[in-house]
């Protein structure tokens, strides 16, 4: 008997470092599709419409699982970020337009994402937003370029824990779980120009271009930090590395979609119940939330806001740093140093930079967001249609084209997003 325990025992041990190694991109993702961009859409959503949208979270899941994981497939067996398979199946300038409307939108993410920080800061240090907006700004792309990619991803997971606060948040608010139940599972259709614009800005922040590049580039870099720098060396993967990497981007999905059913959960039980339907600022919705659900739910919510900026304003500078260098074969990684990937990192500092700029242009922060929001839903179908044709060659994919189920499911997702923002335009 005891010799059959230290057997096993050790078993387990290896079971759980496997479990453990194996969360790594998927989850980052997962949690930086909760940015600030996103905790605004959900909010304007739930207090506009209450617990009406609720069953998106279920029809989003499936879908950004199966979007995820075709775009990190990609990644781990082509050795390649997602532009440079897409260059190797569309001309060049094509793939360069592309590059560059993800940097604008980019761009303008992050800065709203910097001035919703900031406007919840200041309301819980009295400091001047547009001071808060610099030091948070020069932070966030100071960490990106000195830190290495590791310590990065590291840093990335620990903050991924902040998204609890909606959780808490949601079951401090007392909601009306019969309602909430009914809506979850009974999905009701859009009515009106306000119910399909939300919808589409729902899927623009959930099923996102930016974590698109993000997800194929981490897959780039955690083979780096294997040893694999050579592109030939990173092609193909095992069975045992696409489970492993299935199960990552799963629960990374459903952690994102968990999340974002709490916010409309939160902000549906409070906002909208009590007649409060337009959000013009972070602060006020914070503000108006303490009055309604307690103090400590108002700072649980705000707290939330900075936490996921620090986690999604280096996916977003990142995640177009690698889509222009593959595009125009500079050299690029959060692993290099700056001397050797200037013009990566130049991509990375400038488009924060100019996110500070924004702000001192008294742009309304949840409009920018929200706006932002609905701009990726109109661009991602588009970029789907590219992502499925590169993921269905077997010579670009090297004899591990995805699954027909997975490019059945992508598909689907295209369709959806075009008939939403069909939905949007004319109905």
């Amino acid at each position: 008997m005891k010799e059959q325990s230290s057997i096993t025992a050790p078993k387990r041990a290896n079971f759980m470092q496997r479990f453990f190694r194996a969360l790594g991109p998927g989850v980052i993702t997962g949690a930086a599709d909760d940015d600030p961009s996103g905790i605004a859409t959900y909010s304007v959503a739930g207090a506009q419409l209450g617990t009406s949208l609720l069953w998106t979270a279920l029809l989003t899941w499936p879908l950004m699982s199966m979007v995820q994981m075709m775009c990190a497939r990609v990644g781990m067996v082509t050795g390649r970020g997602l532009a440079g398979a897409l260059r190797r199946r569309f001309d060049r300038r094509l793939v360069l337009i592309g590059a560059l409307a993800l940097l604008g939108a980019n761009t303008i993410n992050i800065g709203a994402d910097l001035a919703g920080m900031a406007d919840a800061a200041e309301m819980l240090t009295g400091i001047n937003s547009h001071w808060l907006v610099v030091g948070f700004g020069i932070a966030i792309a100071s960490a990106t370029v000195w830190l290495r990619y590791y310590q990065i991803a590291n840093t990335l997971k620990w903050l991924c824990l902040v998204l609890f606060a909606y959780v808490i948040t949601a079951f401090i608010v007392h909601p009306n779980w019969s309602a909430a139940i009914h809506d979850t599972f009974s999905p009701s259709w859009p009515k009106g120009h306000i119910a399909w614009q939300t919808l589409v800005a729902i899927l623009g922040t959930t099923i996102s271009p930016y974590l698109f590049f993000w997800q194929a580039s981490q897959e780039v870099e955690e083979e780096k930090a294997q040893g694999r720098r050579m592109c030939r060396e990173r092609q193909g993967a095992t069975k045992r590395e696409i489970i492993n990497r299935k199960l990552d981007v799963g629960l990374g999905a459903f952690f994102a979609v968990l999340i974002m059913y709490f916010i409309m959960l939160t902000t549906a039980s409070t906002l909208h119940r009590h007649g409060v339907t337009n959000i013009e600022t972070s602060r006020q919705a914070a503000e108006v939330l303490g009055p309604l659900a307690g103090r400590f739910a108002s700072m649980i919510y705000t707290l939330g806001i900075l936490g996921v900026g620090f986690l999604a304003i280096p996916t977003l500078s990142g995640s177009a740093g690698y889509a222009l260098a593959e595009t125009l074969s500079w050299k690029e990684g959060l692993d290099e140093k700056l001397k050797s990937a200037r013009a990566f990192y130049g991509v990375i500092i400038a488009s924060t930079l100019a996110g500070i700029t924004l702000d001192f242009a008294n742009i309304n922060p949840v409009k920018a967001l929200f706006w932002t929001a609905v701009i990726n839903g109109l661009l991602a179908p588009f970029l789907l249609v590219g992502i499925l044709i590169v993921a269905s060659d077997k010579t670009i994919m090297m004899g591990q084209p995805s699954s027909i189920l997975s490019r059945i499911l992508v598909g689907l997702t295209a369709l959806i997003m075009f008939g939403a923002a069909f939905g949007m335009f004319v109905l």
